[in-house]
This record gives C-alpha cells, structure tokens and sequence, in this order.
C-alpha cells in the first residue's frame, strides 16, 4: 500500500511541474508594447594603423670561459687507471705513514732478538794497596806494612739461549801481583783462572720467559701492521678508482651540458631566423634566451665539479703540494666497461671471510692472547734451575826475596824446589810455578788446581696471586676476542652484500638509463619535426631538450656508479690486490 502512494505523489507532482510549465510558455509567447526611441547619428571616428616597434635580431651571446683557477690548459696529464693506481701506491702520504709502520714494526722486532747477542765485557784495573801488619809472618819485614800493586784485566763473554732459555758466561781474570812482602815466595807473580758457568731453567722460564714472550708478541704485532698496512692499500686503491671515476664523470657532464648549451644556441639563431620572416613572435626569443641563461648556468657548475674531482684525484697520487701536477689538466683514459654477468655471491663471501684484513688483524690478535696464556700459566709454575761452574786457575811468577832479621837485612834467594823424595825440604819454589804468564797460561789449561760446583736453585711461590690474575685477565679476554671476530665477521658479510646488491643495482640502472635517453633522442626527435611544420611550441622544444639533457647525464652517472660500485665490491672481497695486479712483500718474520 505504501508504494501506492508513492506512485501516486509521484505522478501529481509531474502533472503540476508540467502545467506550470505550459502556463511560462504561454506568457512567453504573449507580445507586450515596445516603446520607440529615436537612436542619435554616430560621428565616423578616425582608424589608424598599429605601431608596430621595430624588431632587431640578437645577437648570439658568446660562449662561457671555462678556463679554471690555477690550472694550464697546456699541461694536459693523461692517466689510466692502472696509472692512477700506480702513483696513489708510490706518493699517497697515508701509504707512507702506513709502510713506515710496518718498517718500524720490523726494527723493534730486530732489537728484541739483540738480547741474545752475546755480550763482551772488560774491566781493567790497577789496585795499590799498603797495608800495615802487626807480625813479621805477615811479611812486613821491619817496614811493619806490606805494599802490594795488582794489574787486573778479566774480560768476560755471556750469551742467553733463545731455545730452552739458558744462559752461559765465561769469565778470564787476570793479574799481575807486584809486593814487598818478606813471605812471599814469587814476585812479581801472575795469577789466571778460567771460569765457565751456565744456569737451565727446568721449569718457569725453560719453554717460554718474558724475552721469548715479547719477540713472539712482536712477531704478531708485525703481521698485524701488515695487515694493516694492506688494509690501508685496498682503501687507498678503492678512493683513487673512486675518484678516478668521479672524474671521468665530471668531464663526461661537462661535455654534455656543453652539447646542451650550443643545441640552446643553435635554437637561438633557428628563432631569429623565424622572427625575422614572421613566423615567431618576439616573445620566443625570451624564452629562448633564459634556457641559455640556465644552461651556461649547469655547464658552470658542471666545471666547478671537475676542480672539485680533479683535486680530490690529486691529493690522493701526489705526494707534495708544491708539484707542478697540481697545476696540470687531468685526462683520464679510461671509460666504464658494462659488464651484465651476475655477481657470484657465494665466491665473493668466501673470499672476503678468507683475505680481509681486519679478520687476519683480529686473528693475530688472538694468538697474541695465546701467547699470553702460554706466559702467564708458566709463571704460575715453581722456579727450579739447574745451575753449573767450572773453574780452573794458574799461577806463576820469579822466585821471591826473603829478609832476615839482622843488622843489615840479608836478601836470601828462596830456590827452586827439588824433585819429591819424600823427605821434607826447606823453603823452596815449585818448579813449575816458575816463570811469566805464559807458563801461568799453560799452568791453568793442564787443570790440575780446579773447582766443580753443580747445585739447584729451586722458588716457589706459595701463593702467586699476580700469575693467577693474569691468566684471569688473558682468559677473558679470549671470550672478548671471540666475540670481536663474530662481530667482525658480521659486518664484512653484511658489507659484501651490500656490495653485491649496490654492482647489481647498477648494471639495472645502466640498462634502464641508456634506454631512457634513447627514448628521450626519439621523444626530441618528434618534437622537432613537429616544430618544424608549425604544429608544436618553442616550449615544448626546449623542455624535450631538457628531458634530453637529463636523460644523458642519468646515462653517464649510472655507468660511473657502475664502475664505482665494481671498485667497491673489490674493496668488501679484499681482492683489490689480486684484481688490480699489486703484489705486496711481506715483512720478514725474524730479522
């Protein structure tokens, strides 16, 4: 029933708009009295003619100075990139810095070894002593003192062992004894000895001690400059391809917006041409002129990108600010190579974990917390040393004077002794204790009159609390280097990736760039021929150009980052060396 009705509103409400309608048409058509009026009689008015000003060609602007502040166009410097690479290696100052580290590594390694060069030493000497005695068997005589003067000369020569950390030292005294003394039964005499003594350590010390700690501490320290060393190479190499392709685009840009300016003036005299018969308005001219106006402008700081490259360059291959390069314009040879062959990922991660050197920096860190443990765990032991000495001596010399007691003194000549009979003799002289040095030479190599002493020296430390610390402090820091490496490790696979995506994404960009400007030549292309037959604008010409421009130098810089991004994967696989053909010496283990 409801919808009844509705029906029914509806159709009466058109039946009422379509009644209305019907009665405004009739009212429309009814004619109502018009008024007349008489119209006045329009004055001619007179026509002139449009002053039109008169249009006078511009002239073409003249091409930007390029020249650049400091540098002789004359002194062109063509480089390659092996070439670049070359002189980075030989005059970059942080290459320097780097290879003297290593150099001064190697030095103090040498002086660690000189504590097991043997040692000479000597002390001559000349002792005069007068000395009072209280008795006549002193040998005072009736002087009541005994005056002796000794000559000494006891060289001595010592070595330590790196091997099992013993040490040995051979000590020839000397010495010539001149007296006064009544009781003497050879003066002058000459007295010699020859003594040998060496000392093993059995426990502590004997496999390794803080010498043999410090040169196989060193040895590490060496390697680790190395590495060092060779991570400062690869970075060195990385920003010197870096910046040669930096500047290869530079230049690349600069010719481009070049292009892109003299096509602008090409359009200039097109549009004077087309002013002067007619064809254009003035206003085309305006327009034109502001495109060359922001051309010249990106073709100026186009330049300005080349100072900026050239110098980065520069700094990196040249070793003093006062060489002539730095005022010479760079050419590089070489342009990017695209190369679509995908990245072997797995190759490049395998490689990086192998050769990076920071991994074979934290690798020498740890054996140098081995080495410690190995030190410190053997200073923990009891100290037992195994000791020895050997000692012979000689004597000889003129037969002595003896005085008597009477007034005068009588001087008695003291004979040499004879042969044994096995009676005693009176007071006598052996007779081979008669004669100079030689024969107390001789005397002290027969051995007769010699000392053997052999002994242990045996240390314990009863509580040790300084090598138990230590091996503490050297066990942690084990578990803190296990934890670097991991670390370590970690971000060189997060940075080979990156790597590996950023050559990926870059041959990507190069294909979608090259095919952008291809696309952009065919886009200006059509916007010409439509110019040309009157069915396009001057605007729509100069924005195609634009594009053109654009697309050109999104074309030059993908191929720049491509190569780029190839020198940088090379960086993150540690195969700068390998790749660019560097060999690199290493330094000498044991100098």
């Amino acid at each position: 029933m409801l919808n009844d009705m509705t029906r029914t509103l509806t159709r009466i409400s058109i039946a009422a708009i379509f009644a209305l309608a019907m009665s405004l048409a009739a009212l429309a058509q009814t004619p109502s009295p018009t008024p007349v009026t008489a119209l006045p009689t329009p004055t001619p008015a007179t026509v002139q003619d449009p002053n039109f000003p008169d249009i006078k060609p511009q002239a073409l602007p003249p091409m930007p100075n390029l020249s650049r502040v400091g540098i002789i166009s004359s002194n062109i410097l063509s480089l390659s990139l092996n070439d670049t690479i070359r002189r980075a290696l030989q005059n970059n100052n942080d290459i320097e810095v780097a290879r003297d580290d290593v150099r001064v590594a190697e030095q103090r390694l040498r002086a660690l070894y000189g504590f097991y060069d043997p040692v000479f030493a000597i002390t001559p000497t000349i002792d005069q002593r007068i000395t009072p005695v209280t008795s006549i068997f002193q040998g005072g005589g009736t002087t009541g003192s005994v005056k002796n003067t000794t000559l000494t000369v006891s060289p001595s020569l010592s070595k330590l062992f790196e091997k099992g950390g013993g040490s040995y030292e051979v000590q020839f005294n000397n010495s010539r004894t001149a007296t006064n003394a009544t009781n003497s039964t050879l003066n002058p005499f000459y007295s010699s000895n020859l003594t040998l003594l060496y000392t093993q350590p059995l426990m502590r010390n004997r496999k390794i001690d803080a010498t043999r700690h410090s040169i196989l501490v060193q040895k590490k320290v060496l390697s680790q400059t190395d590495s060092d060393f060779r991570q400062r190479t690869i970075a060195i190499i990385a920003q010197a391809q870096a910046a040669y392709w930096n500047l290869v685009f530079a230049l690349r840009n600069q010719q481009n917006q070049t292009a892109s300016l003299n096509l602008a003036r090409l359009n200039l005299q097109n549009i004077e041409a087309q002013i002067s018969a007619g064809a254009k308005a003035p206003l085309d001219r305006a327009q034109v002129l502001t495109d060359i106006a922001n051309r010249e402008g990106a073709l100026y700081q186009a330049t300005q990108s080349v100072t900026t490259a050239e110098n980065t360059l520069k700094q990196i291959m040249l070793k003093d600010p006062t060489e002539s390069d730095w005022s010479a314009q760079l050419v590089p040879t070489d342009t990017p190579v695209l190369d679509l062959s995908p990245v072997d990922l797995t190759a490049a991660l395998d490689e990086a974990h192998k050769n990076r050197p920071e991994l074979a920096r934290l690798k020498f860190q740890k054996e140098i917390n081995g080495i410690d443990l190995m030190y410190f765990r053997d200073q923990a032991k009891p100290r037992i040393d195994l000791t020895g000495a050997l000692i012979t001596t000689g004597l000889a010399g003129s037969p002595g004077n003896t005085t008597t007691n009477t007034t005068p003194p009588l001087q008695i000549q003291i004979p040499p002794c004879p042969p044994p009979t096995g009676i005693g003799t009176n007071l006598c002289v052996p007779p081979t204790y008669i004669g100079a040095y030689g024969q107390d030479i001789g005397n002290m190599f027969k051995f007769k009159n010699h000392e053997i002493n052999v002994g242990v020296a045996i240390s314990i430390p009863l509580r040790n609390r300084t090598a138990k610390a230590n091996v503490a402090a050297a066990e942690i820091q084990k578990e803190q280097l296990e934890a670097s490496y991991r670390s370590e490790d970690q971000s060189i696979e997060m940075d080979v990736r990156n790597a590996a995506q950023s050559v990926d994404t870059a041959q990507k960009r190069v294909v979608a760039a090259r095919l952008a400007r291809e696309s952009a030549e065919q886009q200006l292309a059509g916007e010409q021929k439509l110019y040309d037959v009157g069915r396009s604008t001057t605007f729509l010409l100069l924005q195609r150009q634009t594009e053109l421009t654009s697309a050109r130098t999104n074309e030059i810089q993908a191929e720049t980052d491509y190569s780029k991004a190839l020198a940088d994967l090379q960086r993150a696989t540690a195969s700068t060396l390998r790749v660019n053909n560097v060999q690199m010496q290493s330094p000498v283990p044991n100098p």
